[in-house]
């Protein structure tokens, strides 16, 4: 396999002492003793519930080349065993990352926002991918030890790179972005999520903006224009010095902007101008809200002097990531049901959405549009209110039943129309069984809700009991 990094300057970047008898080189770096792959460097990264020092001989045992672990821990470990010792192992996770940047010549993009950042990501990494080699963060490897380790995976021989960079407080972002150093920045959109740790949207829209920060001199900033927060956050990038302002939209005045859309149950026809370039493409996921972030997938590229004509193709054969709407096709007694697995995270703006395109969905003679809903998390006070909210787009798509769980949805099931009521439990796990015996032949079911709600149950019940196939992915948030 490919090495990654030598020993030698992996313990040079983390500023490491060696010990046992080192292999010159890795092939990847773990955070997981469970899933790595033989060749790769095991960082004992020290968790909320479990310490990676504890699962360092499993580690190695699995086939890892080397352990990287705390000074503090040494004295566990025998002589013998490769390692490469740091005073602390989220830092020297941290040193290599830096010292990844530092070695990279690729070009790079990092992506933020309130809702769409992990779609946006894999939208880039597909348009990457066919015009040279490409690297991105995995899943939502987006927080304080996901950014780095991400940095730390980048080859040396990366031509594009793309980081998702998330958030809950003031402040994180900065950190990440100074690190990650990218090209172009997108801010997807800014929406009322994680109200519970700020005073207001403006406070969010401030956030995201730290990640001008860390932008490379003569970097684009790539701005959602129909977007209220738009112009606050111009003012920002321009106040951070960046040079460059693009901004994507429906609207006159965008740089790239959306000037028809035919939207599919199952896709979206576009036509764009993108930066001065008309183009008219296939987005493999339905839904408006994927059509716009695509006008900034497609200024991106363009700003990283990817050809935007591939780049648009390429977009037709977009997947959205586990959790975020993949589609499967359920055999069920007289026919197949649809399934949206939604159930990775929710806000009210991806809860909306979900919504739209569960609206937007076929269905059979007899069938219904099902939307199955757990708790949007961290919203603070307004919580209960926003969660209430949700009738409007529910009766806006004609969901014709809605299932809910939680103690924040049983202000939406409060809320709902009697006609509508499917059922409601405190939990996932109590749901699933009034699932399983309502869902017929015909149906469309999505699945959606913050990630604390494991709605991830209902989804594996049903992927159990009744998965036949997949099909093409659908709506990614």
């Amino acid at each position: 396999m490919t090495q990654l990094w030598t020993i030698a300057a992996m313990a040079k970047a983390m500023r490491a002492t060696k010990g046992g008898a080192l292999p010159k080189g890795v092939t990847g770096i773990s955070i997981d003793s469970r899933s790595i792959a033989p060749g790769e460097a095991y960082f004992a990264i020290k968790g909320d519930v479990h310490d990676g020092h504890d699962f360092v001989e499993a580690a190695l045992k699995n086939g890892a080349g080397v352990a990287v672990i705390a000074q503090s821990h040494r004295p566990r470990f025998s002589d013998d065993l490769p390692l490469l010792v740091v005073p602390d192992v989220l830092t020297g996770l941290i040193d290599l990352g830096i010292a990844s940047r530092a070695r990279s010549k690729a070009k790079i993009v990092a992506v933020t926002g309130s809702v769409g950042k992990t779609s946006t990501k894999e939208a880039l990494r597909t348009v990457f991918a066919g015009q040279g080699e490409t690297h991105a963060s995995a899943a939502s490897f987006n927080n304080h030890w996901g950014v780095p380790l991400s940095l730390a995976r980048c080859p040396e021989s990366a031509k594009f790179a793309i980081f998702e960079i998330g958030m809950n407080h003031a402040g994180e972002i900065e950190l990440l972005v100074k690190m990650v150093r990218p090209h172009v920045a997108i801010i997807t959109t800014v929406e009322p999520v994680h109200l519970e740790f700020f005073s207001g949207i403006e406070a969010i829209a401030d956030a995201k903006a730290e990640i001008f920060a860390g932008l490379e001199p003569g970097g684009a900033a790539v701005l959602n224009a129909d977007n209220p927060q738009f112009a606050r956050l111009k003012t920002s990038a321009e106040a951070q010095g960046v040079s460059r302002v693009v901004s994507f939209g429906s609207g006159e005045g965008a740089e790239a902007t959306l000037l028809k859309i035919a939207l599919q149950p199952d896709c979206s026809a576009i036509q764009a101008d993108i930066l001065g370039h008309e183009v008219t493409y296939k987005v493999s996921v339905p839904g408006r809200h994927m059509a716009m972030n695509s006008l900034a997938v497609l200024a991106a590229a363009s700003l990283v002097g990817a050809d935007l004509a591939l780049s648009a193709l390429a977009l037709s054969g977009f997947k959205p990531a586990a959790g975020r709407g993949v589609r499967h096709t359920l055999d069920l007694p007289g026919g197949h049901a649809t399934l949206f697995d939604e159930s990775y995270n929710a806000n009210p703006a991806s809860m909306a959405a979900a919504l739209s395109v569960l609206g937007r969905s076929e269905i059979g003679p007899n069938g219904r549009r099902i939307a199955v809903l757990g708790d949007m998390l961290e919203l603070g006070p307004s919580g209960p209110a926003l969660h209430r909210g949700l009738t409007d787009a529910i009766t806006a798509h004609n969901i014709d039943l809605v299932f809910c769980c939680g103690p924040l949805m049983h202000e939406l099931w409060q809320a709902l129309p009697s006609t509508k009521r499917g059922g409601y439990a405190k939990s996932s796990a109590e749901l699933e069984s009034q699932i399983l015996g309502t869902i017929r032949a015909g149906d469309a079911i999505t699945v959606k809700g913050s990630l604390g709600s494991r709605m991830k149950l209902i989804v594996s019940a049903l992927e159990k009991n009744f998965l036949s196939q997949s099909a093409d992915g659908d709506l990614t948030v």
